[in-house]
């Protein structure tokens, strides 16, 4: 089974699947489609994370994230007064490393050779796909940003307008790049021609990279860490990810019986939203590259804290103030889950960080660029400071369930700042409130950060009046929250069961 945010994608994977090629293989396939199909949500330029686990074996994470140019240094902004990096600038943008990535993780977990799981990819960039409804909606509130640079304007509009819902486009530039790395691997992304061009569009436009920034990249294995939620074990990827931020959810969750509240009630969301806030504040202060500064990850799971966290939460009313660290907002990444005929899974997320990342194209390449640099905050001594070499505070997060060391739930949520509050509201519906993947995924949705509480349109009055009555801040977002995709692995009866959000133009299919 494969689920992710658009049919052709997932089909792609499916069709791996079928061809005989491995979970990994599938989400590969999926991930390279995706990257040339949802041009506001992933991309080549962008990074990504990845959990897989096979059967009898410990969980495996690689870290995906690109760091930041060598020569960057916060001195040069605090010196000019500015407060936060520009999302549309080169100083936003750190190396990608999902290409990397994908590759390590084929060479070390794979079936498939690259160039036959890129092949469904180039053929969409050369030939053309159909813009989906999501999609055309998204990038319709980029054009802006789009006609910013020449390379973005002629790779991704036409004669300044966004595509319409059905609609055909490529990327002819963006096929010959994925052909060179079909044909030579990542080496040519990072060493070669696509690197060149890369380097030196940057560098026109004010960065400080060079091309020894690309070539000395390499993703990094880590050992997930883990919490347990209820009778099950929640797993994610340590620092520079926000991981750690739904395992402090999920830990203190886990004080509280919320099954004895109705799902659609002020209890249940009063309750999630006091417990988020808490964990973001201690992502802010604590989370960043453990390269540079140790994160205390034992010591902010430790059963003292979490219980100490737990008592500050109460049913009477708002905690007034939990000071997080500001942080820019961006919701716009990928996820896809994939499960093979021998129970191996894979959660695998990718992402350019904003709509259109950075909005700044490669011309030769038609690579589009992240602006995963604004993770980094501009105070010197924080401990997510940016700094040359360093990789910032990372958003996305896929994360994996078992139970008896056996996996029985690989999921993901997107959706930036609200993605490790989104994955405990999907893991609660399913656990606490024995809903369906599908019936988890479809339900209404709040994030709560620092002073601020959205809630979804679907949530009703009377749970947004109760919670402005105990002190919160409530407020209806115009867009969705976040994209969810799972895949539930039914051991004792040998069944899959997957769901697709829809919030976007996903799907799961398997067979």
């Amino acid at each position: 089974m494969v689920a992710t945010s658009n049919p052709q994608a997932a089909l792609a994977g499916l069709d791996v699947l079928k061809a005989g090629g491995n979970a990994v293989d599938a989400a590969i396939a999926a991930a390279a489609m995706l990257a040339v199909i949802e041009p506001t949500q992933t991309g080549i330029g962008g990074d990504c994370f990845a959990i897989l686990k096979k059967p009898g074996a410990e969980p495996v994470a690689l870290n995906g994230s690109g760091w930041a140019a060598a020569a960057a240094h916060v001195e040069y902004f605090v010196e000019r007064g500015i407060q936060t990096l520009d999302p549309r600038s080169a100083h936003a943008v750190t190396v990608p490393g999902a290409v990397r990535a994908w590759e390590r993780l084929l060479q070390d977990h794979g079936t498939f050779e690259f160039a036959r799981l890129l092949q469904p990819a180039i053929d969409a960039a050369e030939h053309g796909y159909a813009v989906t409804e999501r999609l055309a909606y998204d990038w319709a509130r980029q054009i802006a940003k789009l006609q910013s640079t020449p390379a973005a304007a002629q790779t991704f509009l036409v004669d300044g307008a966004a595509p319409a819902a059905g609609d055909i486009r490529s990327n002819p530039a963006l096929a010959k790049a994925l052909k060179s790395i079909a044909l030579e691997g990542s080496d040519i992304f990072y060493r070669g021609w696509i690197a060149d061009d890369i380097v030196s569009t940057l560098n026109r436009l004010g960065g400080v990279h060079v091309p020894a920034d690309f070539a000395e990249y390499q993703p990094q294995y880590a050992t997930p860490i883990s919490t347990r939620y209820r009778d099950y074990d929640l797993w994610e990827c340590p620092p520079n990810g926000q991981g750690i931020t739904a395992l402090i959810i999920a830990s203190i969750l886990d004080r509280f019986d919320l099954g004895r509240y109705d799902p659609l009630s002020f209890e249940r969301f009063h309750l999630q939203a006091e417990i988020a806030r808490l964990a973001y504040a201690q992502r802010d202060l604590f989370v960043c590259d453990p390269a540079f500064q140790p994160v205390p990850t034992a010591d902010l799971l430790r059963v003292d804290r979490i219980s100490d966290l737990a008592r500050k939460v109460t049913l009477e009313g708002r905690i007034s103030d939990v000071s997080p660290t500001p942080l820019p907002n961006q919701r716009d990444t990928v996820y896809i889950t994939a499960v093979d005929q021998d129970g191996t899974a894979v959660s695998f997320i990718n992402s350019l960080f904003d709509n259109f990342g950075s909005g700044l194209v490669a011309p030769r390449c038609g690579v589009l660029l992240h602006n995963r640099g604004t993770g980094f905050v501009l105070i010197p001594g924080h401990a997510n400071v940016l700094a040359g070499r360093k990789r910032p505070m990372h958003t996305i997060i896929p994360a994996l369930l078992t139970k008896n060391g056996h996996t029985v739930l690989s999921f993901g949520v997107t959706g930036g700042h609200f993605q490790p509050a989104g994955q405990v509201q999907v893991l609660s519906n399913i656990i606490d409130y024995g809903m369906s993947v599908q019936q988890a995924i479809d339900f209404p949705r709040m994030f709560a950060r620092g002073d601020s509480l959205a809630l979804e349109s679907t949530v009703p009055i009377r749970i947004e009046n109760a919670l402005r009555d105990a002190g919160h801040r409530p407020n209806r977002t115009a867009d969705p929250l976040g994209t969810a995709h799972a895949i539930w692995i039914d051991q004792k009866n040998g069944v899959l069961r997957g769901g697709s959000d829809p919030r976007r133009d996903g799907i799961a299919v398997g067979y």
